[in-house]
């Protein structure tokens, strides 16, 4: 009887060698069931992706398109498009120049002594005491004041000359020495940009602390173990190991401050209501906006100042990449 032999499969080139010619209906069956499986994934989450356009990204494109229009209140005949004459405006403005120093100062301030605060109060927090976490959370407890509320604090509390604890705090250590003339100056008249700084640091070293205290219980306990076993003194340990270990930490933490400090408002307008050179770029646009109403400026003047922080948070957020890469190879 004759036999009849099995067809040969069809085979196609693909690369160095061969495969089935069903093979790519396979693999494109395969891609089609893939980006299924993914649109699936994606598919809960389109609402918020929506949300997140229309609050965020839309207005942002608004304020771009406002900011090439000449646009005042006070002239509502004279409205038109301005092409780029609101950011020659913006980068040519005494006052604007004058606040974006005052930003810069009272940025760099408040960073780095809060910086330097919380540093200190993470190493004394890394230590086991009895009570630690009664003193933790009173320590954190000025980052979770609402900041209005930090400002007024500080405003009638603190800085009153009339009523005020700090000179109270003087009228009764004068008082102890017998002396009836205590000094009794107004806060926010004398010093008003460092009675601003001085709130603001309140608020902020207990963020710092948290971020820098998080960076010390992440360290390798082996290492130091047996540096201090070596004879290395703690401050050593502390220049050697936990400072280079402590480098990543400290800059996520003055980037996130940086990014949030140069965007207050809450503090300059509680406190000193801009006066006395301590308007600062938020502020500033708060004057054009509400109070000259010359909204093409004022958008062109935020558009500036969204495009620095974008600048800023590009560098934090390849810190935090840098972090996270760190702690997957460990």
């Amino acid at each position: 009887m004759p036999t009849t032999a099995a067809e040969p499969t069809r085979r196609v080139p693909h690369g160095r060698g061969t495969v089935p010619a069903d093979g790519g209906r396979r693999t494109a069956r395969a891609r089609r069931a893939q980006r299924a499986k993914d649109w699936a994934r994606r598919a809960p989450l389109l609402p918020a992706l929506v949300f997140l356009i229309v609050v965020t990204q839309l207005p942002f494109v608004a304020t771009v398109v406002i900011s090439f229009t000449r646009w005042n209140a006070l002239a509502p005949d004279n409205r038109g498009f301005a092409a780029l004459d609101n950011y020659v405006a913006v980068f040519t403005d005494p006052a604007m120049r004058s606040s974006v120093l005052t930003t810069v100062v009272l940025t760099v301030t408040v960073v780095l002594v809060s910086l330097l605060l919380g540093l200190g109060l993470a190493l004394l927090l890394d230590r086991g005491f009895r009570g630690r976490g009664i003193v933790r959370t009173l320590l954190i407890t000025p980052f979770l004041v609402v900041p209005v509320a930090s400002a007024l604090l500080w405003k009638h509390a603190l800085y009153n000359a009339s009523y005020g604890l700090l000179n109270g705090a003087l009228t009764w250590i004068w008082g102890l020495f017998g002396s009836d003339h205590p000094p009794q100056p107004d806060w926010m008249t004398d010093s008003p940009l460092a009675a601003v700084e001085v709130s603001l640091i309140w608020q902020w070293t207990p963020f710092m602390m948290l971020i820098l205290l998080a960076g010390l219980q992440s360290r390798a306990t082996d290492a130091i173990e047996a540096a201090r076993m070596d004879g290395a003194s703690a401050f050593d340990i502390f220049r050697y190991l936990t400072l280079p270990h402590l480098r990543r930490y400290l800059e996520l933490a003055a980037l996130l401050g940086t990014i949030y400090v140069v965007q207050n408002f809450d503090a300059v307008f509680t406190i000193t209501s801009g006066g006395l050179g301590t308007a600062n770029l938020p502020y500033t646009i708060y004057q054009t906006f509400y109070q000259a109403h010359d909204y093409g400026r004022a958008s062109a003047q935020g558009v500036v100042v969204v495009l620095c922080s974008l600048l800023v948070a590009t560098f934090a957020l390849r810190t935090v990449s840098s972090l996270l890469r760190e702690e997957v190879s460990r």
